[in-house]
């Protein structure tokens, strides 16, 4: 899987479906609910940091009114696979308080009786303690599982078809934690896991894509994406392989913390700061090597004057190709076109603005480019599946939550 300085891409059709009419659900959403913020934060029905959370099942644009994670908890499947559990650690279980991040309560636990083991070998001391799941916030599982595929991985037998798995136990505190409202996220194979626990019935997911396949085989009732990066279908989510793991944890963080903070997170793990994850497993071309005629420095000095109406043919110009030629490059660079790659990067821009500005919508909108309120509010419910004024207000909220 190619992966790009700067890599985005529309999100995937059927996505798309499940956002229309988005805006009128959560505008008729905000008038009805916006005044019960206070009263229900008074009346104690949220932890200290939680933002109020208010869920439109039709089109699921509960996004970002979700709560900040605090507690992550992240059970260890036999064969565990070290990479993917390295990745939920460096976000999740690293001390950044020294850049103003928050500092998450983080756990890791067997996820069997029996002790944990990777699969090179090696064996990890952790405690077999379920109960931890009990308060998470966040469910993370890592790939790793009980048995061999054909290809070689080990993933999770389902409990129906081996009601003596040793991660029973563990699929009903998954189906538990949903039921209360926490997230539950895998990484990679994890997915099998997560499918074993009945948590992908009727729900859009993704794994490897060498996987895919057999994940759609075992759990027919799951809406298996091969194609995509990850899948955010809240409270589940899950991702593909290796690095998209990087890319789901870090759309969390932004999810639940904020652009600032997972942008920080990003660029103290050297990594792109944000991937949608619509975007393909692989790139159809080889990426190329970061070189001289790389368009690296032109997306650089575009990120750097996003308030510049600037055509594809005067990009093109910039980058001294023709506009066919350019297009071609962009796409293998970046996985998406010039259009949706600078309207994402718009979007983001405006995100940082509503963090930490009290600058009015239609300002931002024109500082990012977008010349109006009403595009702005278009493309961020595409990308965030909310308003910029909702986006806001539950920043701010959690902000005036925060102890002194």
């Amino acid at each position: 899987m190619g992966v790009g300085k700067y890599a985005s891409a529309a999100p995937p059709v059927e996505q798309n479906r499940e956002v229309e009419g988005h805006e009128k659900c959560c505008d008729q959403r905000e008038n009805d609910h916006a005044p019960s913020f206070d009263s229900a934060a008074r009346a104690g029905k949220w932890h200290k940091r939680h933002s109020p959370s208010f869920s439109c099942h039709r089109c699921r644009c509960s996004a970002i009114l979700g709560y900040m994670v605090q507690k992550v908890v992240v059970p260890l499947p036999p064969r565990v696979e070290m990479f993917e559990l390295g990745v939920v650690c460096e976000v999740f279980g690293f001390d950044r308080s020294d850049q103003g991040l928050p500092v998450y309560d983080f756990s890791l636990v067997a996820a069997s009786p029996e002790p944990v083991r990777t699969r090179y070998g090696y064996a990890i001391d952790v405690p077999h303690d379920l109960d931890l799941l009990d308060e998470a916030d966040l469910v993370v599982v890592p790939a790793g599982g009980e048995e061999i595929d054909p290809g070689g991985t080990m993933i999770c037998a389902p409990s129906d078809h081996a009601p003596d798995s040793c991660l029973a136990p563990l699929h009903a505190k998954l189906r538990e934690a949903v039921d209360r409202g926490a997230r539950v996220a895998s990484l990679c194979t994890g997915a099998f896991v997560l499918g074993a626990a009945g948590l992908l019935d009727g729900r859009r997911c993704t794994t490897h894509w060498m996987h895919a396949a057999a994940l759609a085989a075992r759990f027919p009732s799951a809406h298996v994406d091969p194609d995509v990066l990850y899948v955010d279908d809240d409270p589940v989510l899950t991702s593909a392989g290796t690095a998209a793991g990087i890319d789901l944890l870090l759309h969390i963080v932004r999810k639940e913390d904020g652009a600032r903070v997972a942008n920080t997170i990003a660029r103290r793990m050297v990594v792109p700061p944000h991937r949608d994850g619509g975007q393909a497993q692989y790139v159809a071309m080889p990426l190329p090597e970061c070189s001289d005629d790389s368009l690296s420095p032109l997306l650089d000095w575009i990120t750097a004057n996003l308030a510049t109406t600037t055509s594809v043919a005067a990009l093109a110009a910039k980058a001294a190709m023709s506009p066919r030629t350019f297009a071609r490059r962009f796409q293998a660079e970046t996985g998406t076109t010039p259009a949706r790659w600078i309207a994402d990067q718009r979007v983001y821009a405006a995100q940082d603005l509503l963090e930490n500005t009290d600058l009015p919508v239609e300002t931002i909108a024109d500082r990012v480019g977008f010349g109006g309120a009403a595009v702005l509010r278009q493309h961020f419910a595409r990308l965030r599946h909310t308003s910029p004024q909702a986006y806001r207000r539950t920043f701010r909220a959690s902000e005036l939550e925060q102890p002194a």
